[in-house]
Order: C-alpha cells, then structure tokens, then sequence
C-alpha cells in the first residue's frame, strides 16, 4: 500500500530536487547530468575482499548523488528510481555487451517492510527496462536472499563488514534454472547494488552464487561507490 500511494503522491504534489533542493522539480537537469553515466569507473576497494568480482560504478557516493539515493532507499522518493536504473544500466553496459542477468543484493526482510519497499531490486528492476529499451536482453533475477540475521552496516569498518556478512547469504535452489531462464546461449551474470563502500557486500554475495553453481561472474554493478580508501579507473 504504501509503495503506490508514495508513487502517486509524487505525480500530484509538489516537490523539490531530491539531490540539491531546486523548487518543483523531482530532479534537476545538473542532478540528472551527474546519473547520465558519463563519469563512469571501474572501481577497486584497498584493501580488496577475496573473490570480489570486477566492478564498475555511475558516481562517486557524494553530494547530490548521495542525496538521491538516501531519498529513494530511506525516504520512499520511488520516482526516482527511473533515473538511478538508468545510472546503474551505464554501469552494467561498462562490463561488457550482451545479454544479461542482473543478480540484486539482497535485503533484510525487516528493512523491507520498515522501508515498504526493495530499493535494490527496484533500482535493478528499472535498469533491466533501460538495457530492453536500448537492445540489450536483459532481465532481473532475484535469487540470493540472507540465510541469518546481520548488525546494520552503518558505522562499521571494512573488517568489520565483512565478518558481519560472512557466510551470511545463500542462492534460492532453483538459482540455476532462474537465471539460465530459456535462452539457448550464455548470458552474462552481473551483481547489482545501489552503493559499494568496502565491496564485503558484494563479495558475499558472489561467493553465495558460486556456492550454488552460477559462477563464473561476469562481474557487479553499483549507482555509486564510497570514494574513500577506493582506486578509481575511468573507463
């Protein structure tokens, strides 16, 4: 319920630029440029989780972008998960061309129901038609799930991180058959996320489709990434 009434609040009311404030317009022009994919990099946290797979990102998690996504994940601003699907497709095409499988991270059920909605899986969810609209087959598989109870990230260092995950996520066992979907040939395999900051969400989340037999990945995909300790390689 409270997914379609945020959706049509936001075509009825007023509203402001979710990323730098300018009066009645959900997002302006230089909020938008900064989505467009044109600063898009291959990114590599120092230090580097094993068997984190490559991974490229739109933006830097800063400023305006930053606000964008907080406004979608934790303020219920759907509309704009238009624009941050379009961000996130500039980056799944930075990997690589062909048909793909977009693998999205999972979240907790209880920050899914206190948010009323899937950022990830909705951000992923209009990348996909993003990649369709520009002649790319491409489709959401939403296999992975968490298998136990995890401490909120916020505030923790990379170590920290990724013992807090370890092992922590698993592939659903028709995993396989879900995203092989009825394509004769091979597809490419991409994990997507709204933000890397250490990648130990992203790492786990690879080894989980590893475990299953999806492997190997052709890499992950994110809006924006965390700039601190990262090396970041225009593309």
């Amino acid at each position: 319920m409270r997914g379609w009434w945020q959706e049509l609040a936001g075509l009825v009311l007023p509203v402001d630029c979710a990323g730098c404030g300018e009066a009645r317009v959900l997002l302006c022009g230089g909020c938008r440029s900064a989505l467009s994919g044109a600063g898009v990099r291959r990114v590599r946290p120092s230090p580097r989780p094993a068997g984190l797979p490559v991974v490229h990102a739109c933006a830097a998690y800063e400023g305006p972008v930053r606000d964008v996504l907080l406004a979608h994940k934790e303020r219920g601003a759907l509309a704009l998960s238009g624009a941050l699907g379009g961000a996130l497709a500039s980056a799944v095409r930075a990997g690589g061309a062909g048909e793909v499988v977009l693998v999205p991270v999972p979240s907790a059920r209880r920050q899914v129901r206190a948010r009323g909605h899937d950022p990830v899986r909705r951000i992923a969810l209009a990348a996909s038609a993003r990649l369709r609209g520009a002649g790319v087959a491409a489709r959401v598989a939403p296999v992975l799930r968490l298998r136990r109870a995890v401490a909120d990230q916020a505030g923790l260092g990379a170590r920290e991180r990724w013992e807090n995950l370890a092992g922590a996520m698993e592939a659903r066992r028709d995993a396989v058959r879900l995203v092989a979907g009825a394509g004769a040939g091979a597809v490419r395999v991409v994990l997507v996320d709204d933000v890397m900051t250490t990648g130990a969400t992203l790492a786990e989340a690879a080894r989980a489709l590893r475990a299953a037999g999806l492997g190997p990945l052709s890499g992950a995909a994110v809006v924006a990434v965390s700039v601190s300790a990262f090396d970041l390689d225009q593309v």
